[in-house]
């Protein structure tokens, strides 16, 4: 199975460049989160780590 989709992928001209752009938007989005997370603000990050035990504004489903 695995030698007539390599086959079948060898003869499609420019497929060679899908990998390298997978690979460069995974690089770029987790070196963007890394960025975002380094640097945030803490008021931020407070914040947000305390909405799921406020219970202020807690709905009824």
């Amino acid at each position: 199975m695995l030698k007539f989709v390599k086959n079948h992928m060898e003869s499609i001209a420019g497929i060679e460049i899908y990998p390298i752009i997978s690979l460069l938007i995974f690089f770029l989005f987790f070196a963007g989160l890394f960025y975002w997370v380094l640097t945030a603000k803490k008021e931020y990050i407070d914040r947000m780590s305390d909405i799921p035990l406020d219970n202020e504004n807690e709905t009824l489903l």
